[in-house]
């Protein structure tokens, strides 16, 4: 049976051979982009210079009888199951972790569906704890993640919701509005001792420092330390320098 010609380091598995790195799948997708053969979108634009449109695609290929066809869950000559999950909009094959297309999302989320809402402002899925219970930012997963520059509503990468209400890949400070992305609280307790157990050099002890909260967005007045400056409004130290170190003169 003829097949489709698929180029060295452009093409999908070896007949008979199951998925990628990305997904579990019985099939190979037909690019519309380019005609060309890939077991998914990611395997295509890792290898070309342009984006597979997902939504698009019309025809796979059986990867045990080489027969193209319509994209379906099964194989029409040989029975091969392509997906135990499959979308017939976004084209999504895999095995199954409790997947579910939401439609105001516009692609498929790993659930269950359950455990999760739909938040109109925000526009994402959330946890169902969430619900209520966090700061809604319109469209905010539109958006790259200020760390790693993946676009963060359609990466496969989970994306942590802030109580600043940003969105973030890792890190433990929003670099968009600078709070803390963590309960921080048992750090800064550390941060306590490692400071009392640090004076700081006789020149520098009566220096004070204006600073402002990162968390709190207070300001307050303390002693310079090189280690950090905790805030005294919300005791963390997450702050920046606020203005310029002078002698404290009640302490002169």
């Amino acid at each position: 049976m003829a097949a489709l010609a698929r180029e060295d380091g452009a093409r999908g598995p070896e007949r008979g051979q199951r998925g990628c790195e990305h997904y579990d799948r019985g099939c190979l997708l037909k690019a519309p982009c380019c005609d060309k053969l890939y077991t998914c979108r990611l395997c295509h634009d890792n290898k070309e210079d342009h984006q597979l449109d997902r939504f698009k695609v019309k025809e796979v290929q059986c990867i045990n009888c080489e027969k193209i066809q319509n994209a379906q869950q099964t194989c029409e000559e040989c029975s091969t199951l392509f997906g135990e999950y499959y979308c017939n909009i976004c084209h999504l094959f895999d095995k199954d972790k409790k997947q579910y297309h939401c439609e105001n999302c516009g692609i498929c989320r790993i659930g269950p569906k359950e455990d999760f809402f739909h938040c109109l402002k925000c526009n994402l899925c959330l946890a169902m704890n969430l619900q209520g219970k966090h700061k809604c930012i319109e469209n905010v997963s539109r958006q790259n993640c200020p760390i790693c520059l993946e676009d963060i509503h359609t990466s496969r990468v989970v994306a942590h919701v802030l109580p600043c209400g940003h969105l973030l890949h890792r890190g433990y400070r929003c670099p968009l509005c600078m709070h803390s992305a963590l309960d921080m609280s048992r750090y800064w307790r550390q941060l306590d001792d490692e400071v009392a157990q640090t004076p700081m050099p006789s020149e520098y002890q009566n220096m004070t420092v204006d600073i402002l909260c990162n968390d709190c967005n207070g300001r307050s007045t303390v002693q310079f330390h090189i280690l950090g400056m905790k805030c005294n409004i919300c005791e963390s130290y997450n702050t920046a320098q606020a203005g310029g170190c002078r002698i404290s003169l009640d302490q002169q």
